[in-house]
């Protein structure tokens, strides 16, 4: 009997050190790579930090032939880097010269949906984005009006959380969920991408191409082709996606091959043409 609990209690200590390895692992990765102390953005206040444009996006003028649908996240501001984003769309019809951004907002009175709160790919308060979907041309134009309704959708307009939700996270969440299409797979970091009612547990996972049990996004476990497999235990999110491989870990989000395939050089060959284009066709004598 002595045996059996001692048994108990070694197997018991192992999963705890494992556990608590797996917690504690991502969140030194994140430290080792932006250490504090050696964050420019430290120096930064909500009123100074810089907001200008990352160059993610695509010129809208130089390509108002085209259709762009983009998602992107960012670092959240302060401490709260080290744990998670924030995250936002754009998009823009082919005909358009500028882009339509969304996000929500949890400061300020009323709606937390805010549309054109900033630059498209602007810093956020000093942190550069980074792509999570990325759709241009004919697909992109198709999935501009479902995206719109998913907006429209949203069932939290008037509440936030940071932790553990509704946050900006659930908000790009839910219209991925809605729109398959745009193939998003949110980060392990997303904290608040898998906020789901307790009336409401089960359902698609923030992709919208597999399936979730989630309990308040503390609790739950989600398996998807874009997400893999993912755990969620106190907000914290681990798992394993297969599709392009890697570790989703919190903190750092996701340790191996980029979840979006970076816009191609050709692709950014041809916008730096379309730009040529049109500086040239704008220093043309008019006749």
């Amino acid at each position: 009997m002595q045996n059996q609990i001692g048994l108990i209690v070694r197997k018991g200590k192992t999963l705890f050190l494992g556990l608590l390895a797996v917690l504690v692992l991502p969140f030194g990765i994140s430290l080792a790579e932006d250490p504090p102390g050696e964050k420019n953005k430290e120096r930064y206040t909500w009123r100074n930090a810089p907001r200008h444009s990352a160059g993610i996006a695509p010129d809208a003028e130089a390509n108002r032939d085209q259709a762009i649908v983009m998602v992107m996240a960012a670092d959240t501001f302060g401490w709260r880097s080290y744990f998670a984003v924030h995250p936002w769309i754009i998009y823009k019809r082919a005909g358009d010269t500028r882009y339509t951004r969304y996000d929500v907002v949890g400061w300020g009175s009323g709606n937390v949906v805010r549309q054109n709160y900033a630059i498209p790919d602007g810093l956020w308060y000093g942190s550069e984005p980074k792509l999570m979907a990325d759709h241009r041309g004919e697909a992109a134009e198709k999935l501009i009006p479902e995206i719109e309704e998913a907006i429209k959708s949203y069932p939290f307009p008037r509440e936030y959380r940071s932790y553990p939700g509704p946050n900006s996270n659930t908000f790009i969440a839910h219209i991925g969920r809605e729109v398959p299409g745009l193939n998003l797979d949110m980060p392990a970091n997303a904290i608040g991408k898998d906020y789901r009612p307790i009336t409401n547990p089960v359902g698609l996972s923030s992709s919208g191409q597999g399936v979730q049990a989630n309990l308040l996004g503390v609790l739950g476990m989600s398996l998807g082709l874009e997400e893999g497999i993912e755990l969620n235990l106190l907000g914290l999110n681990f798992g394993i996606d297969f599709n392009r491989p890697a570790l989703r870990l919190p903190s750092i989000g996701r340790l191996g091959m980029d979840s979006v395939e970076q816009v191609k050089a050709e692709d950014a060959a041809n916008d730096n043409a379309a730009q040529a284009e049109s500086a040239e066709a704008a220093l043309e004598p008019s006749s």
